[in-house]
């Protein structure tokens, strides 16, 4: 790796203003494909840098791309910014209090991982400027990340079609290069409709839709046992049909979340899911619907990228954390159990150290852990585009992802050390791929080696579009 100090360099020089926008954003927490005032704050901060802007990306609304550059290779640098319900917490504490309001929160980081993304994909533009390369830089400004497969629909439409590597982020209590492995992921609505009647006078003549849904869950729950040990069903009620216990209740709504580790173990899943509804709509002599809301594919991992993203990493080393940081850290870690510390130690391959409160080293690029196996839709880009994602370690070692802990620590000293670290993180990648174009190739070849005999096929059936919300 060559002298990368400059981009380095320029990504502190702008390190307010985005310690900022990161705040703003973490301010105003919206969820998916209803992310206005976060999208207009990145494409404020984008026209104010000087890229070229383009709007309502795939029809999306609160999509956003933006370029810098001209001629040479097209290098993507993803964000998001989704926020999630049900994870308010004020700022800064160590105790669950949440703010008034519409209970909405960023329990997941994203106001770090879009700021981040945008940052390091100025920092390249600024380098490339000053030093007349060639080549050109994105942003692309992602909703929806949390269930609502955004990137899918984006990949669906092309926006991706004329990268030649994309490179991402998430938030972690870890710094290093994160294990290409997710989970395929859709997300299914099965609408039960029955007959109503009064449940005392007449309850023969009804056909409970809300029956059916219970049955549902249970046929579900005998599933457990015989689908692979790594893959996992969720399910979440949409609709009870209504608080009135003496009307049987003509309608029901659940969604399932149904995952597996790779797309072609998903597909059969869904059917046998589907069958179980079925079978509770016949048990129950009611009528059953599915609509098809999300879907994501698993990740393809790049091993040339990976490796060249460690080697940012060595030369960078781990974030600077004070000691205020790590006093912070530990209050946070009085409110966690041991075990969710252990656990997290655990996912990244390294011993567990209970007195550790934040990430003090680089995670090796071999290290053999036990990953929480989520799912994203990153996953769609990888298998389209070269991908590499980093880990940034913006947050209390054990803290659980999706929680009001996390919520809390995203506008701390923690987090912006963190976000500024991965920025640089991202950005000297980039700064390699182009400086080397051997890299691009490389990282090329290993995607079509993994691709071959395995071509993408998008999840996401062709009917189902984003539901796309109003301002």
């Amino acid at each position: 790796m060559q002298n990368i100090e400059p981009i380095w360099q320029l990504v502190d020089d702008k390190r307010p203003q985005y310690e900022a926008l990161a705040d703003r954003i973490w301010d105003k927490p919206e969820i998916a494909y209803d992310e206005y005032v976060s999208t207009a704050e990145h494409t404020a901060m984008l026209e104010a840098e000087g890229f070229r802007v383009t709007r309502n990306v795939a029809g999306i609304p609160t999509a956003v791309m933006g370029e810098a550059g001209v001629d040479g290779p097209v290098i993507a640098i993803l964000g998001e910014y989704d926020a999630l319900p049900g994870l308010s917490q004020e700022a800064g504490i160590a105790e669950p209090k949440p703010l008034p309001g519409n209970g909405l929160g960023h329990g997941c980081g994203h106001n770090l991982l879009g700021t981040a993304s945008l940052l390091a994909a100025t920092a390249v533009k600024d380098w490339m400027a000053a030093n007349g390369i060639k080549g050109r830089v994105r942003y692309y400004g992602c909703p929806a990340e949390e269930g609502g497969a955004a990137k899918s629909f984006m990949v669906r439409a092309g926006a991706f079609k004329d990268v030649d590597i994309a490179i991402s982020w998430h938030p972690s209590a870890f710094s290093g290069v994160n294990d290409a492995m997710s989970l395929a992921n859709t997300r299914i609505d099965f609408t039960f409709t029955g007959r109503a009647s009064h449940a005392a006078a007449a309850p023969h003549l009804g056909r409970s839709a809300l029956d059916a849904v219970e049955l549902m869950n249970v046929g579900v729950n005998y599933m457990r046992e015989h689908m692979p040990s790594d893959a996992r069903i969720h399910y979440a009620m949409l609709d009870g049909g209504g608080v009135a216990p003496n009307v049987v209740q003509a309608k029901a709504k659940v969604r399932y979340a149904i995952r597996a580790r790779e797309l072609p173990e998903l597909w059969p899943l869904i059917e046998r899911v589907k069958k179980v509804a079925e079978g509770a709509a016949l048990m129950t002599e009611t009528k059953v619907e599915t609509q098809v809301i999300s879907a994501v594919s698993n990740l393809l991992g790049n091993t040339p990228l990976e490796q060249a993203m460690f080697r940012a990493f060595e030369r960078l080393g781990p974030p600077q954390f004070d000691d205020s940081d790590r006093e912070y850290a530990r209050q946070i870690q009085t409110t966690l159990s041991a075990e969710d510390i252990i656990s997290a130690f655990r996912r990244i391959g390294q011993k567990p150290d209970l007195t550790q409160p934040l990430c003090d080293a680089i995670v090796p690029l071999d290290a053999k852990g036990a990953p929480m196996m989520g799912s994203t839709d990153v996953g769609d880009v990888s298998w389209v585009v070269p991908t590499v994602q980093a880990r940034g370690a913006t947050y209390a070692i054990g803290t659980p992802g999706h929680s009001w802990q996390l919520t809390a620590q995203g506008k701390s000293g923690i987090a912006h050390k963190g976000m500024i670290h991965v920025a640089k993180i991202m950005a000297a990648t980039a700064v390699e791929a182009l400086n080397n174009p051997a890299v691009i190739s490389a990282a090329k070849a290993d995607y079509a080696a993994r691709t071959e005999h395995n071509p993408y096929v998008c999840p996401l059936p062709t009917d189902v579009m984003p539901p796309i919300k109003g301002k």
